[in-house]
């Protein structure tokens, strides 16, 4: 069975870190370009970061550069996102998914891991 689990989340004051993971299951994540995104409530789901599968290049949106890092771990077969310096803007609930291909649609979707930034 293909599955993407997210974990990692939960509540941090303002100017902390979180890691979050994405782990798959019945595919083999480095085959894949792994997104994270993220949808606070009453906003619309936006793009966070992504991974490519030829050459882990990487992007940011313009939100995060700077504060979120990217990475695989083939072996654990795991993406993971690391996120520093957090604001109370970042406070959504994230989700990684995966597509085949650059131009592909993301076909696996995770659950959701819920990531809150208050004092």
């Amino acid at each position: 069975q293909v599955q993407l689990v997210e974990s990692g989340g939960g509540l941090v004051q303002p100017g902390g870190s979180l890691r979050l993971s994405c782990a798959a299951s019945g595919f083999t994540l480095d085959d894949y370009v792994i997104g994270w995104f993220r949808q606070a409530p009453g906003k619309e789901r936006e793009g966070v970061s992504c991974i490519s599968s030829s050459d882990n290049s990487t992007y940011y949106a313009d939100s995060v550069k700077g504060r979120f890092t990217i990475s695989r771990d083939n072996a654990k077969n795991t993406v993971y996102l690391e996120m520093n310096s957090l604001k109370p803007e970042d406070t959504a609930v994230y989700y990684c998914a995966g597509r085949p291909g650059e131009s592909s649609p993301y076909d696996y979707w995770g659950q959701g891991t819920q990531v809150t930034v208050s004092s």
